[in-house]
Parts: C-alpha cells; structure tokens; sequence
C-alpha cells in the first residue's frame, strides 16, 4: 500500500543505492517498490532505476533519479527521533559514515547530501518543559554540540534544580 503522502529525495543515479543504505540502517524498514524508466528521460535511461519506494521504521519515501539539476541542502532534513544515547550513537556513526558528515546542533549530512537531526527524545522533553529556564539551559547547552550528548543536557536542564536546593539546605 502506497502512503497518502510521502517525500520524495532527488537523487542524480544513487536512488537504489541511497535507499538500500537507509533501510539498512533503520529498523522495520524496507524497499517496496523499484520502478525502471519505460522511457529515457533527464535523470534515468530507459530500464534504468527511475524510483525506488522504500519505509523508514513505517514511514514511507521515495527516491527519484531525477538527475543533476538539484542538490540537498538545510531547507528540508530527516529528523530522527532516538531513545537513548546508544540509539543516537548508533544513527549517528552509520549516517556520517563513508563521506557524510557533522554539522552542529544534532544535525548531519550523509554521504548523499541528505541533511538529518538525531534527536533524543530526552531533548524534545526538556524543550517541552513548563519551565523555560531548565529548558533554555538545555537549548543553550545544545547550541554548543555537535552529536548531542544525553547526559550533558541533562546536567545543563538540571543545575538550577540542584542549586535551588542547596540554597534552601543552606538557608
């Protein structure tokens, strides 16, 4: 079954190999579908692979050889949600792998161009949070990281709840 809605990422003939990479990454992920060109056209040659259907841990994408008239670039990006640091490791190490690489605050290109954020779950908790001092603290402390550490916003979100009750034990 083919989803209501689905982006669409522009590759110049690296669509198959791009989707194998993220399936190959991602759990409950699969490539559905891969439709070759009846027909020459910009981006493929007749029989050649035109587009690839794949999901992402139930979300479903495609990917079009659609040639070399576009490049990725910040203004769209894959936001992937991890439950804890090893999760956020793991995404982190295959996404940058052979050629991708670090940008700041979470985010990354891959070795396709594709920009992503590894996003724990932690963070999205602490931006969330009634208070905005704890959570301008763990934004703050984000603003300074590259692959986003747990523990360290954590610590960040924490301080003023520790210093608040030192300062009433002291009191």
């Amino acid at each position: 079954m083919t989803a209501k809605i689905a982006p669409c990422l522009w590759f110049d003939g690296r669509a198959e190999e791009a989707a194998a990479f993220y399936v190959s990454i991602f759990p409950d992920s699969r490539v559905t579908h891969v439709v070759r060109s009846p027909t020459d056209t910009p981006g493929a040659k007749a029989g050649s692979v035109i587009l690839v259907e794949f999901s992402l841990s139930g979300q479903s994408f495609q990917a079009l050889n659609g040639g070399p008239h576009d490049a990725f670039n910040d203004a769209i990006s894959l936001s992937a949600n991890c439950a804890d640091q090893a999760e956020v490791d793991r995404l982190w190490d295959a996404l940058s792998a052979d050629g991708g690489r670090p940008v700041q605050c979470g985010w990354l290109k891959d070795k396709f161009g594709v920009s992503w954020q590894i996003v724990p779950e932690a963070m999205m908790t602490m931006l969330r949070g009634e208070d905005p001092e704890p959570s301008r603290r763990a934004m703050e402390a984000m603003m300074q990281m590259v692959k986003l550490d747990i523990a360290e916003l954590k610590r960040a979100y924490q301080v003023a709840g520790a210093q608040s009750s030192s300062e009433t034990a002291e009191d």
